[in-house]
């Protein structure tokens, strides 16, 4: 096994990001410790009985204190607070990142906190499942996924490349762009499909004609794939809302516009509008799958249960 990265790496936060970079560290060896640190104390008890980390604590400066890389995990709306929390225990020459999926938020809340000397570099791993918690965690979570970051003016070269050769040993490919840009283009392909999906597994919900029963039974795959999304950690994605509002807000009037579109196609009977764009968004799957964002899999990959057979 090659000699370790970072001699400390210390996770502020042990959901499903922080639990899937602890195994992912371990895994490839990338560090001589790991320094785990989260607010709750039943889930610091769990990532413990897991073996995620070497030592732990709820007190994030003590697990911040000698690190080498430090990665905070927490929901957007928090990481004012991680950053003030740490920042005078962060040593000079560290390298300090997170995986929040709105950038100009996180720089805007960390960035007056961090001490000087210290390489601050954000970073949004587009990686995930709808499960959170230590247990949800898993080491090849990264493999053939992107992680961006985000880099502000000045950034030292040297640390940017220690910490893409990090993600590279996680299974991540690794892109650069200005938060502005980050934003918008999260919002469309990730903040808005699941907001979409919210709102349409409420409405099914809310839908007085339909018992929930009757949701829950005759669920096809299209409405079941909505709830996979839906399921996705409400903290985390009441954040993402409250933090990249002007992206998404853009985003949904350009939804809503396109929506109202098609809404005329179908009221108007135009058979030739709605088959042009039903192949279009076909080809966009077909992109993705060749891109190696997605398997070339009968219902998504997922493995098929079998079925009892009637005798």
């Amino acid at each position: 096994m090659s000699e370790p990265l970072f001699e400390k790496i210390a996770l502020v936060g042990i959901g499903l990001i922080g639990s899937s970079l602890a195994r992912a560290v371990r895994q490839n060896g990338l560090a001589g410790h790991i320094a785990i640190s989260t607010r709750s104390a039943d889930t610091l008890r769990r990532a413990e009985e897991l073996g995620l980390g070497d030592t732990y604590t709820t007190d994030a400066a003590q697990a911040v204190r000698d690190a080498d890389l430090v990665i905070v995990s927490v929901p957007v709306g928090a990481s004012e607070a991680v950053a003030k929390q740490i920042a005078p225990a962060l040593k000079k020459g560290a390298i300090l990142t997170d995986v929040g999926s709105t950038k100009t938020s996180v720089i805007a809340q960390m960035q007056p906190h961090v001490p000087q000397g210290v390489h601050f570099i954000p970073g949004h791993p587009l990686a995930g499942t709808e499960n959170s918690g230590p247990d949800a965690g898993f080491a090849d979570l990264f493999q053939n996924r992107w992680c961006i970051f985000t880099p502000l003016p000045g950034t030292d070269p040297a640390a940017l490349e220690k910490l893409s050769q990090f993600w590279r040993r996680c299974g991540a490919n690794i892109d650069t762009m200005d938060a502005d840009h980050h934003d918008m283009t999260l919002a469309i392909v990730s903040h808005l499909p699941h907001i979409i999906a919210y709102n349409i597994v409420g409405t099914a919900d809310d839908l007085e004609t339909v018992t929930k029963s009757e949701v829950i039974k005759y669920s096809a795959s299209g409405f079941r794939d909505f709830t996979r999304l839906a399921a996705s950690d409400p903290t985390m994605w009441r954040d993402v809302c409250l933090h990249n509002k002007d992206a998404i807000l853009e985003m949904l009037a350009r939804f809503s516009e396109d929506l109202a579109s098609l809404q005329r196609a179908i009221r108007w009977g135009d058979g030739e509008k709605l088959f042009e764009l039903f192949t279009r968004t076909r080809a966009v799957r077909r992109s993705i799958i060749e891109a190696g964002q997605e398997v070339d899999a009968p219902n998504f990959g997922r493995q098929e249960i079998a079925q009892p057979v009637s005798t």
